[in-house]
């Protein structure tokens, strides 16, 4: 992304610009460490994440209150210290750099700004992902432990819940369109007392869904499952049912809660996996329903909610909750970009310990990651999906939807640690009350739940 049409500030507002962030550097270095971001003393006090930071906060700033020459301004520093294919720390900013700019092309705000950058040579606003085939979905899950740390915790967790039942019918939420699935089937095969009869439902059919996107129908994906499981002596049964975040699943809660009714079976386990599907359900800070049961107009069931309270009514065998553990929710522009810039760094600073610079997986990968940062900074209503909450507020969730907390048992711990072995020194786990927690340098990056109705 380059801006060479566009002519740098005067030296005296640099200078400003300079002297204010090195002010603020001090101020924060002072309240709160910076998680492990190298400084670049190429840039002197510009390199420093907390100044690019601060920078982004004017600059965010600056968009929203339409002063297009103060934004032009941040945004030619910004733009000159970091560019998109260096460190960890100019690629994180660069990311965020691109989600400002399609924010004032989207917004309308900053006009002149707005029209300038998307004519500009080489600035293209849109992220593009690539949509992957079954074997690349499953090797590109495989590079971190981002994902493989929830499918690893889990799985022990529903093998644990579902010891003993002939039937087991899981449904699936998950971002990674059933990667799971096949190591869970494998260890399912496995079991003392046989295998049992599968059944597995999953929300499918819906075209607008967040990266990483599959280059084929979830009638295909059925098709390739089935097959594994029979290569395991499994019989899987595979229903994908039209349903999306977009209403809480509600078509998903009503089609189990019909089958529930017409067809009780005594000795099927029904297992519910979210695997960080969840946050893309609607919370408070967007559209509060006002709870029909109530007097008091103060008082809003989100539908994140609603659908919590929904799958208590269907009596799970267990439940498992698997999330990013960040807060993506405020209305508030600046709190969100501040939080996001404090979680986002930990994707970027992981790639370059396992990804070389140029190669496709890479590209794919922080693709991905741009996607996620301009949904939280670019969008906002309906259209800003990316609303992840803490495991905190998510433990407090369940429970006031009637579950309780079960805790994972120490193989499920072991087998966790034996995983992260396969991958860099800075992955690390650590045990929350009943929960786990994947680290990256000591920073909690997602979390792992397993409930049952109280």
């Amino acid at each position: 992304m380059q801006f060479s049409e566009t002519p740098p500030p005067p030296l005296h507002q640099i200078t400003h610009l300079s002297n204010l962030l090195t002010m603020n550097k001090n101020q924060l270095h002072r309240t709160r460490p910076w998680p492990g971001f190298p400084t670049s003393k190429a840039f002197g006090n510009f390199g420093d994440a907390n100044c690019m930071e601060q920078l982004l906060v004017h600059c965010a700033n600056a968009i929203d209150s339409n002063d297009a020459t103060l934004a032009q301004q941040i945004l030619w520093v910004l733009n000159n210290i970091a560019p998109p294919d260096g460190d960890s720390n100019q690629r994180l900013t660069c990311a965020f750099l691109r989600a400002l700019i399609a924010r004032a092309a989207k917004t309308g705000s900053c006009t002149m700004l707005a029209a300038a950058m998307a004519n500009a040579h080489s600035c293209n606003l849109a992220t593009d992902t690539h949509k992957f085939s079954v074997i690349e979905l499953a090797s590109f899950v495989d590079l971190t432990p981002w994902h493989r740390f929830g499918f690893t915790a889990a799985n022990a967790a529903i093998l644990d819940a579902v010891e003993g039942y002939a039937a087991i019918h899981i449904v699936d939420l998950s971002l990674t369109h059933c990667m799971q699935i096949p190591t869970l089937l494998d260890a399912i095969a496995n079991r003392l007392e046989g295998p049992p009869l599968v059944k597995l439902t999953v929300a499918g059919g819906i075209e607008d869904v967040p990266p990483p996107m599959l280059d084929l129908s979830y009638e295909e994906l059925g098709s390739k499952l089935v097959n594994f499981a029979r290569s395991r002596n499994i019989m899987l049964e595979f229903r994908a049912i039209p349903s999306s975040y977009t209403d809480g699943y509600s078509a998903l809660i009503e089609q189990l809660r019909v089958q529930h009714l017409l067809y009780p079976e005594s000795n099927e386990a029904l297992v519910i996996n979210c695997h960080m599907m969840l946050h893309y359900i609607a919370e408070e800070t967007l559209s509060p329903l006002i709870s029909p049961n109530t007097t008091n107009p103060t008082t809003a069931t989100s539908l994140r909610t609603i659908f919590l309270k929904e799958l208590r009514g269907l009596d799970p065998t267990v439940v498992v909750v698997v999330d990013e553990d960040a807060d993506f929710t405020s209305n508030n522009l600046v709190c969100r970009l501040r939080s996001a810039f404090n979680y986002m760094w930990i994707p970027y600073d992981t790639i370059d310990t396992f990804l070389p610079r140029g190669s496709k997986h890479r590209q794919w990968y922080e693709a991905d990651i741009c996607w996620k940062i301009e949904n939280v900074i670019a969008h906002e209503g309906l259209q800003r999906v990316e609303r992840v909450e803490p495991k905190s507020r998510w433990v407090q969730r369940m429970r006031n939807a009637s579950f309780r907390g079960l805790g994972f048992g120490e193989e499920a711990v072991s087998e966790v640690k034996t995983m992260l072995d396969e991958h860099a020194a800075g992955w690390g786990l650590k045990r929350e009350e009943d929960d786990l927690v994947l680290t990256w340098k000591g920073h909690n990056v997602v979390f792992a739940t397993v409930w049952v109705p109280t």
